[in-house]
């Protein structure tokens, strides 16, 4: 028997009370309150802080519902209304707390964060410390784990850590590493919304224009020291970093990483950069690229390797140079840079009007001599040359030229097409790989072009046209000249005496991949280094004179003109089906792919797309269509509704025009991804 009542099996006392376990995580202490469901949140936190008999500020903390991982923030609810009862366990803890975050160029920093907010406002309160606009690109990733690793210790694991008083999620170790950054979305982004709170503001004192960096770090410990570190790019040290780090294998690999993501929140899609607020966001989006290409993220050939090795060396002696002065210097750069940045502005449809409107009453055409290939299995036939006219969405091959005129030998409509390149610059080969869709799948066509002008002119027309725009819509020059550019830092220097001599700075092991390592392990350690610092410096000829910020935004656009861009992976069983198949989500559609190779087998765009909904007893996701079957999946490795968040998170980023305020619409967010809730 208890002093005021007795207790029944239930763990119930005849007064209607029952004991409600808490654990107060500051003071490492249990306690029990009598309590009944009556009882509102505010009056348990209350009747613990006068038991505790602790004099301390205990404004900041809240309950936390461990069993069901929620935070009880509504105050004014009853222990009834939020389904508590006697078996819960609750944690008296502080709202704010210790993140350890790794940012793109893998350096850590610990931020402290709201825990009790959802993540798409802590992103938000995380870039604001960070001066890095668009949250809406950004999200959290739980680090992936090298399965064939053992779990290191965290004495072994720790490093100097930045820490920064900011402005997430759920109580966790402040050890843990968790990864903010792009999702693998578009570069191809929409039209930008413009924080208008970036506006440059002025020193009291003087009415001098105070730095963007310096305004928005504001009291911040980051700022006491060189606010700009985070636009600085480190060379990479030593090849053992690449070496310990985990890199997958295949593309299940790659999925498995998938069903890291907290997407709570959900972000991609990298908006217009401007260089007087955006040198911390250009330098980690081109962090994220670097490490990309380096741990072989993303495939990419010999001659484009090269050509990121050559940006990343010229990067890294820019870098060097200008750290000392970069403060002093930054707005001189700005304006030097600032023309070469407007042209290289990156959206998702494309780019911006041309200077002259020309005939907007004619839609322009390609034609030419192209060579075209039907891969067929047992087949030994190759290219074969037609006179090819380009049309709208449309290509017409034709025998001759003369017979242009008439009936096709066939057509090819490109509207919902792949589209990769497979180009060899040394080799003189400029291929365009088409996987058409039809009715049970994808006809695979490929197109060979002769020069790099047709090449650009007619991969610039392919691409367009998968999304169903002709070569009328405004960005079909830039994307020509764009393609052009990414060829022509490809090409190797043949007039040797313009090649810098071979210096001991350039470390090509920490510029190239392990696997192109790999390719000359039968030669001596000296000759790799030698035969690859050579190739690497015959690259650098091409970007030699561009300026920092425009060979980082160049890194940037030739990683994003990669094929295997922005597609992200997971496993599904596809309804019908009886084994695990890959699919992949990008920014504009949906790619059923062969898990060993990679190719699409279907794609299914999302312009096309009426709606998409999840059964969430069976965990399947049905997306459908408006003038084909509709596709049914079931998620494997990861909760479906991670699938569903960058379905919806797609969507929610296409809404974003240029007219916005500076505030995402949140409600508007979070009706497309939390369909669970």
């Amino acid at each position: 028997m208890a002093l005021d009542g007795i207790r029944m099996p239930d763990g119930c006392y005849a007064d209607g009370t029952w004991e409600l376990k808490m654990h107060v995580t500051d003071l490492h202490r249990d306690v029990s309150l009598r309590v009944t469901g009556e009882i509102h949140i505010g009056g348990v936190m209350l009747k613990l802080v006068e038991k505790l008999d602790v004099k301390k500020d205990w404004s900041d903390h809240a309950l936390w519902w461990e069993k069901k991982k929620t935070w009880l923030l509504k105050t004014h609810w009853t222990l009834d209304k939020y389904g508590i009862q006697a078996d819960a366990r609750l944690l008296f803890t502080p709202q704010h707390k210790v993140l350890r975050l790794q940012l793109p160029n893998m350096k850590h920093m610990k931020v402290k964060v709201n825990f009790s907010d959802r993540v798409f406002k802590a992103v938000s309160d995380i870039c604001k410390t960070f001066n890095i606009r668009h949250p809406e690109e950004l999200s959290l990733l739980r680090k992936p784990r090298d399965p064939k690793k053992k779990k290191k210790k965290l004495d072994e694991a720790e490093e100097d850590d930045l820490e920064l008083e900011g402005p997430l999620l759920t109580p966790g170790s402040a050890s843990e590493i968790i990864y903010i950054g792009p999702v693998k979305g578009s570069i191809y982004s929409s039209p930008g919304l413009y924080s208008k709170t970036m506006t440059p503001t002025y020193d009291s004192r003087d009415g001098s224009p105070l730095s963007p960096t310096s305004a928005w770090f504001g009291d911040s410990p980051l700022s006491e020291g060189n606010p700009s570190i985070l636009a600085v790019s480190q060379p990479i040290s030593s090849p053992d970093i690449l070496v310990k780090l985990y890199k997958p294998q295949s593309l299940l690999d790659k999925a498995k990483i998938n069903q890291g993501y907290f997407l709570d929140t959900f972000r991609v899609s990298f908006c217009d950069f401007c260089p007087q607020y955006d040198a911390i966001r250009v330098n980690q989006l081109y962090e994220q690229a670097k490490w990309a290409i380096l741990l072989e993220e993303i495939e990419c050939t010999e001659e484009e390797m090269m050509m990121f090795a050559a940006l990343q060396y010229h990067i890294n002696k820019l870098s060097i140079m200008s750290t000392d002065n970069h403060m002093n210097n930054s707005e001189k750069e700005v304006d030097e840079v600032d023309a070469a940045l407007s042209d290289l502005e990156i959206t998702l449809e494309g780019g911006k009007t041309s200077n002259t409107l020309g005939d907007i009453t004619s839609i322009p055409e390609l034609a030419d001599y192209v060579k075209v290939f039907k891969p067929k299995k047992l087949t030994l036939k190759g290219y074969k040359q037609y006179w090819c006219t380009f049309k709208d969405i449309t290509i017409s091959c034709y025998k001759s030229k003369e017979e242009a005129h008439g009936t096709p030998s066939y057509q090819m409509n490109l509207r919902g097409c792949e589209v990769t390149p497979d180009v060899n610059i040394s080799g003189q080969k400029f291929n365009i790989k088409l996987l058409i869709p039809v009715a049970d799948g994808m006809n695979e066509i490929w197109l060979r072009c002769d020069t790099e002008k047709q090449y650009a002119h007619w991969m610039a027309a392919c691409r367009l046209a998968s999304k169903g725009k002709t070569m009328a819509d405004s960005s079909y020059n830039l994307e020509v000249q764009n393609i052009l550019s990414f060829l022509k830092m490809q090409h190797m220097n043949p007039d040797p005496q313009f090649i810098e001599p071979i210096t001991t700075d350039i470390n090509p092991e920490c510029l190239v991949s392990p696997r192109y390592l790999k390719k000359y392990k039968n030669k001596q350690p000296g000759y790799i280094r030698d035969l690859i610092s050579a190739r690497i410096l015959e690259a650098h000829q091409n970007v030699a004179q561009m300026s920092l910020i425009e060979a980082k935004m160049r890194f940037i656009q030739a990683w994003q003109s990669l094929p295997e861009f922005g597609i992200t992976h997971f496993l599904a069983k596809f309804q019908g089906g009886k084994k695990e198949e890959l699919i992949g989500i990008t920014y504009n559609r949906l790619i059923r792919m062969d898990a060993h190779t990679g190719d699409a087998i279907k794609t299914w765009r999302f312009s096309n797309m009426k709606q998409w909904n999840v059964n969430w007893e069976i965990k399947m996701v049905t997306v459908e269509f408006a003038d084909e079957p509709s596709l049914a999946f079931i998620c494997a490795e990861v909760d479906c509704k991670v699938v569903h968040e960058f379905i919806g998170g797609y969507i929610f980023l296409s809404t974003r025009a240029k007219d916005q305020n500076e505030s995402l619409d949140e409600e508007m967010f979070y009706k497309l991804t939390s369909g669970w809730v």
